[in-house]
């Protein structure tokens, strides 16, 4: 089928309209998390219910919003971004919408599944297969953007690790939501953090409205996104090969949380196996994140939410694949950390959702 071009008066008024619309509630789902002894209220944030299925879809109107105040996106505009995948997928639904084009600057981290989705959108894909030596491939990949952009000085950069209208969109949209569902019993929120802008706009929520709720920085083993030295990453979307530029300030967050990718996947594992519900890696890191840095509170009954930031279907021949694992060397330590968690005592029971 063939897209209709659209004019360049109409897709300019379009641009406010389509990004009001754009964005709709994700349910918080209820869980009861027994381990060592002990049961926990657990709230998970669902952004897999987001319209392309992760916590970017907010970002990504943040950022086009921005974009399009400082200089209208005008049809034929061509907008480029490094992304692990999320991103990239959310600016893939909207940019066609309003007749721009889309260059999705990815590595060989992201899934395959991902780069499919991005592809049947309309998007050109590049693939970055040069490490940064840094455990990842973000710096090759920015690289690659400057490039991108010097060659081309029409190409429109929303630039998601350094704009400020990512965060603000998380306080003044997604912070409000997360609190609103939890209610008056919120203790504490957990937030993976890669490019760092959702906790920060998270954390600038609760500061002003609900300084009792502690904002929790969750970063992996290997990672430079919050503190730490740079290592091996099994797991996408969550950590960086440098530090936030969103989580510089004072009191961005309360504190971090770093957690083993191994025993992130098997918490992913664990979490399909009791209630039929398949995490994103970053889901299974703030999860493992909740487990560890509430071990020492006392059993007051307070809810704790982790911001679930995506769903795990995208990640089936890799996290929760067992060939995966055994190409990444990883088997035989995945079965191990499950193992020890179980005999922990850990198990999850679903309650219910609330939108």
């Amino acid at each position: 089928m063939v897209k209709r071009r659209i004019a360049q008066g109409e897709a300019v008024s379009r641009v406010k309209p389509v990004l009001a619309r754009a964005l709709r509630t994700t349910p918080l789902l209820r869980l009861d998390v027994a381990h060592r002894g002990r049961v926990r209220r657990l709230g998970l944030k669902l952004e897999e219910h987001g319209p392309t299925g992760s916590v970017k879809d907010r970002s990504a109107v943040g950022l086009l919003r921005a974009l399009h105040d400082e200089r209208p996106l005008t049809p034929g505009t061509v907008v480029v971004e490094s992304t692990s995948g999320n991103l990239g997928l959310a600016l893939a639904r909207l940019l066609p919408t309003v007749g721009c084009d889309f260059l999705a600057v990815v590595d060989l981290k992201t899934p395959h599944a991902t780069r499919r989705r991005l592809a049947d959108s309309g998007a050109r894909v590049i693939v970055v297969d040069e490490p940064d030596g840094l455990g990842g491939y973000l710096l090759s990949r920015l690289r690659r953007v400057r490039e991108l952009c010097a060659d081309n000085p029409g190409y429109r950069w929303p630039d998601q690790y350094e704009n400020w209208a990512a965060p603000d969109i998380h306080r003044r949209i997604t912070g409000p939501e997360l609190t609103e569902q939890a209610g008056p019993d919120l203790a504490a929120v957990y937030v993976p953090v890669s490019t760092g802008g959702t906790l920060a706009g998270i954390g600038a929520h609760l500061r002003e409205h609900r300084p009792d709720v502690a904002a929790v920085a969750v970063d992996v083993r290997g990672s430079l996104a919050v503190s730490g030295s740079a290592g091996r990453r099994l797991v996408p979307g969550i950590g960086a090969s440098r530090p936030s530029v969103f989580l510089r300030a004072p009191h961005s967050y309360d504190r971090a949380v770093h957690v083993d990718d191994i025993e992130a996947i098997a918490v992913c594992r664990i979490i399909a196996e009791d209630v039929g519900l398949a995490l994103g890696g970053s889901s299974g890191c703030a999860v493992r994140a909740m487990l560890s840095d509430q071990e020492e509170a006392g059993p007051d009954g307070r809810l704790v939410v982790c911001l679930a930031a995506d769903g795990g279907a995208k990640y089936r021949d890799t996290l929760y694949s067992d060939d995966w694992a055994t190409e990444q060397g990883v088997a035989k330590e995945i079965t191990s950390a499950v193992a020890r968690l179980r005999s922990e005592g850990l198990f999850f029971d679903r309650k219910h959702q609330e939108h």
